[in-house]
């Protein structure tokens, strides 16, 4: 009952978990685009980039990059081919874009928007 007390306290002085949050002075860092789309442009963008180079870019890891080529590889967006020790990608520009919202436009829409336009 104490513990209940306490917590009919807490709720009237306004004291919970919302008031407690403290809002950041950082500006939001939110883009547009996934981190998904960034790394399917930079790859369209320079087939032959590493990984690396990618997650420098992006503001990612490098694991996560892996991960999302992944992705891309799955859903036939990106096809790799390996040349010795380096990748090549290859983008496939006649997909649709994933979300029902862009579905009607081609990934290729994107990369003439961004990376050519």
């Amino acid at each position: 009952s104490n513990l209940m007390s306490a917590a009919k306290r807490s709720s009237r002085s306004g004291s919970g978990a919302r008031s407690a949050r403290v809002r950041s002075a950082k500006p939001s860092s939110w883009t547009f685009l996934s981190n998904h789309a960034h790394v399917l442009l930079l790859i369209a963008r320079d087939p032959d980039i590493r990984l690396r180079d990618v997650a420098a870019s992006v503001g990612i890891t490098e694991r996560s990059v892996q991960g999302i080529v992944k992705d891309l590889e799955a859903g036939r967006y990106l096809r790799r081919i390996r040349t010795g020790r380096c990748n090549t990608y290859k983008v496939n520009r006649n997909l649709p874009l994933r979300h029902p919202i862009e579905a009607h436009r081609k990934i290729a829409s994107l990369i003439a928007l961004v990376v050519e336009g």
